[in-house]
């Protein structure tokens, strides 16, 4: 069962085999004898099931149902898919039983590979897995107890790897008690460098990571970056916690603790926290940064600016300026009981302006893909409101990405590679 549901289902071979039996249905149903007109059924079948997909795309613009305008990359492959589906559903007319069995099995097989192929191009749930929003349990032991103090903070000097270290780090799931939040959180992903996987690992800095909605805590993405910069940097990489700031995938709690959706806030801030400080971890807000991917984003935004204390920098890759704002009506009846004054004081721009000059170390870096305009917009409006504020921050456009998973590669080895020497990982 779990090699199932880890079998990759972005797989170019996989998408291939798919497409290439679906074309040769769309020919068997195509070619039909004994017909007078056929040709002048099928096309309209497979209009309508086109124009189904576009009007679907149109809808879900003029809504905002997904919080952006659809790429016209999974546009094309729903048009596909449904204007194959169309050509089936005008085989079920008149038809022998042999075709109309024919035109049955096709429709899903259609539905697969327009699935597959607008799941390949997001590249966000690469497995059966992820898509199903399934978890894997992989759990990791680490070092723990209650932390000393810091170590070596300039380890690119010191740091001599042994013969041993291995070559990438290791990711696996890790639970997190919810102690004082009691929040519903799903059990959290982790990344240990390589230098961490030695007899006697460095105090590495911390980094709390926070994934998009819908979106699991998986660190698969992290984790190739970071192996590739500890590469280059003798293993040295930090230490990953992936949280669920959702509690569910199809939720979206806005970062803020609630009646309705409970108290993520508490959670992140300070059960993860708390949590963070057993591990083998350096403890100054210099050496800790909170990141975050779309909705993520929006969280960690906010939680850097509520928390300069705790955390020294941030990362906010295509993340929201404000948590909700996809759906501002909603946020503020589910999250904020109806209260736009407390809506609008938990955005982070808000908070940034109450604590002006109460910011004296913090740096930030704030990304979007090019081709996701709304969300560059985002971006460079919370670094100018973050400079405001006084924290050493920029924003940074991901050449050719847009806000899938290129965007968040993208914006993560960017990150990544300004903050290393920050963290002491590697020569400034």
């Amino acid at each position: 069962m779990a090699a199932f549901l880890e079998l990759r289902i972005d797989e170019p071979w996989l998408i291939g085999v798919v497409g290439a039996l679906s074309v040769g249905l769309i020919v068997v149903l195509l070619i039909r004898r004994r017909v007078e007109g056929w040709p002048l059924w099928a096309a309209p079948s497979m209009t309508v099931g086109a124009s189904a997909a576009i009007a679907f795309a149109l809808y879900a613009r003029k809504t905002n149902l997904f919080g952006m305008p659809l790429p016209w990359q999974s546009v094309v492959w729903g048009a596909g898919g449904s204007a194959a589906v169309g050509l089936a559903v005008a085989n079920l007319v008149g038809a022998p039983w042999r075709r109309r069995a024919v035109a049955v099995l096709a429709i899903p097989i259609f539905l697969i590979e327009a699935t597959l192929g607008i799941n390949a191009y997001y590249g966000l749930t690469p497995t059966v897995a992820s898509f199903f929003h399934l978890q894997i349990n992989r759990p990791i032991t680490l070092q723990t107890g209650t932390s000393g103090p810091d170590g070596d903070v300039n380890l690119y000097r010191t740091w001599q790897p042994p013969a041993d270290m291995p070559t990438t780090g290791e990711q696996g799931t890790i639970e997190i008690p919810a102690t004082q939040s009691g929040f519903a959180a799903r059990t959290a992903g982790i990344y240990t460098p390589p230098a961490a996987r030695t007899a006697h690992p460095p105090r590495l800095p911390l980094v709390i990571l926070m994934m998009g909605q819908p979106g699991d805590p998986d660190p698969q993405y992290i984790a190739k970056v970071l192996d590739a910069q500890a590469q280059k940097n003798k293993g040295l990489a930090p230490y990953v916690l992936v949280v669920d700031q959702l509690g569910d995938p199809s939720r979206d709690p806005a970062c803020a603790d609630s009646a309705m959706y409970g108290n993520v806030e508490t959670y992140v801030t300070r059960d993860v926290v708390a949590f963070a400080r057993t591990l083998p971890v350096q403890q100054s807000p210099g050496q800790r940064t909170i990141a975050g991917y779309s909705n993520g984003g929006g969280c960690a935004f906010t939680y850097a600016a509520e928390h300069p204390d705790v955390w020294g920098n941030l990362l906010s890759v295509s993340g929201e300026i404000d948590p909700g704002s996809e759906h501002p009506d909603e946020t503020v009846a589910d999250v904020f009981g109806g209260s736009i004054a407390a809506y609008d004081a938990a955005k982070p721009t808000s908070i940034l302006s109450s604590h002006a000059g109460g910011y004296p170390n913090e740096w930030a870096l704030f990304t979007a893909g090019q081709n996701d305009p709304a969300y560059i917009d985002q971006a460079r409006r919370g670094a100018a409101a973050a400079a405001k504020a006084g924290w050493n921050v920029d924003s940074y456009v991901v050449p050719g990405a847009g806000h899938v998973v290129d965007a968040l590669e993208g914006g993560l080895a960017e990150g990544f590679a300004r903050l290393s020497p920050r963290l002491g990982l590697s020569a400034p």
